[in-house]
Protein backbone atom coordinates (compact mmCIF):
# COMPACT_ATOMS: atom_id res chain seq x y z
CA UNK A 1 0.00 0.00 0.00
CA UNK A 2 1.12 3.45 -0.70
CA UNK A 3 2.07 5.91 2.05
CA UNK A 4 -0.65 8.60 2.44
CA UNK A 5 1.11 11.91 1.62
CA UNK A 6 -1.40 14.53 4.26
CA UNK A 7 0.64 17.17 2.77
CA UNK A 8 0.53 16.89 -1.02
CA UNK A 9 -2.09 19.93 -1.09
CA UNK A 10 0.30 22.37 0.73
CA UNK A 11 2.46 24.56 -1.73
CA UNK A 12 6.21 23.57 -1.34
CA UNK A 13 9.09 26.64 -0.50
CA UNK A 14 12.12 26.68 1.08
CA UNK A 15 10.98 26.76 4.63
CA UNK A 16 9.10 23.19 3.91
CA UNK A 17 11.38 20.16 3.96
CA UNK A 18 13.10 18.63 0.86
CA UNK A 19 11.22 16.15 -1.41
CA UNK A 20 14.39 14.55 -3.15
CA UNK A 21 17.89 13.08 -2.28
CA UNK A 22 20.59 12.16 -4.43
CA UNK A 23 24.07 11.22 -3.60
CA UNK A 24 26.82 13.70 -4.64
CA UNK A 25 30.19 12.96 -6.87
CA UNK A 26 32.29 16.05 -6.41
CA UNK A 27 33.39 17.77 -9.13
CA UNK A 28 34.98 20.59 -10.26
CA UNK A 29 33.88 20.99 -13.75
CA UNK A 30 30.11 19.75 -13.44
CA UNK A 31 27.18 21.66 -11.36
CA UNK A 32 24.32 19.72 -9.33
CA UNK A 33 21.53 18.57 -11.40
CA UNK A 34 19.76 20.53 -9.31
CA UNK A 35 20.04 22.99 -6.51
CA UNK A 36 20.37 21.43 -2.94
CA UNK A 37 18.85 22.89 -0.38
CA UNK A 38 20.48 20.38 2.03
CA UNK A 39 23.95 18.75 2.07
CA UNK A 40 24.37 15.84 4.55
CA UNK A 41 27.68 13.82 4.63
CA UNK A 42 28.69 10.30 5.94
CA UNK A 43 32.29 10.64 6.64
CA UNK A 44 32.98 13.99 8.23
CA UNK A 45 35.62 16.51 6.61
CA UNK A 46 35.87 20.03 4.53
CA UNK A 47 33.74 20.22 1.56
CA UNK A 48 33.57 23.26 -1.33
CA UNK A 49 30.87 24.40 -2.14
CA UNK A 50 29.29 27.43 -4.84
CA UNK A 51 27.11 29.23 -3.35
CA UNK A 52 23.77 29.18 -6.08
CA UNK A 53 23.39 33.23 -5.81
CA UNK A 54 26.81 34.18 -6.69
CA UNK A 55 28.67 31.04 -7.81
CA UNK A 56 31.43 31.84 -5.00
CA UNK A 57 33.48 28.34 -3.91
CA UNK A 58 33.44 28.55 -0.24
CA UNK A 59 35.12 25.94 1.91
CA UNK A 60 32.64 24.91 5.01
CA UNK A 61 32.98 22.26 7.28
CA UNK A 62 30.72 18.99 7.78
CA UNK A 63 30.31 16.98 10.62
CA UNK A 64 28.41 13.58 10.22
CA UNK A 65 24.22 13.91 10.91
CA UNK A 66 24.18 17.69 11.14
CA UNK A 67 22.98 19.07 8.02
CA UNK A 68 24.58 21.76 5.62
CA UNK A 69 21.57 24.38 5.08
CA UNK A 70 22.17 26.86 2.00
CA UNK A 71 22.12 26.99 -2.04
CA UNK A 72 24.53 24.96 -3.27
CA UNK A 73 24.88 24.33 -7.37
CA UNK A 74 28.25 22.36 -6.58
CA UNK A 75 30.08 20.62 -4.85
CA UNK A 76 33.71 20.68 -6.03
CA UNK A 77 36.39 18.35 -5.59
CA UNK A 78 38.80 20.84 -4.80
CA UNK A 79 39.15 20.87 -0.93
CA UNK A 80 36.19 18.53 -0.45
CA UNK A 81 37.48 15.66 2.26
CA UNK A 82 34.05 14.75 3.67
CA UNK A 83 32.76 11.75 2.22
CA UNK A 84 29.42 9.82 1.81
CA UNK A 85 27.84 13.16 0.23
CA UNK A 86 24.15 13.65 -0.08
CA UNK A 87 21.98 16.80 -1.67
CA UNK A 88 18.86 17.45 -1.21
CA UNK A 89 16.48 19.54 -3.04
Amino acid sequence: MAAIDSFKTYKDNLTSPPENAVAVTPSDSTDLANVARVLYCTGAGNVTVDMHGTGTAIVLPMLVGIPLVGRFSRVDATGTTATGIVAMY
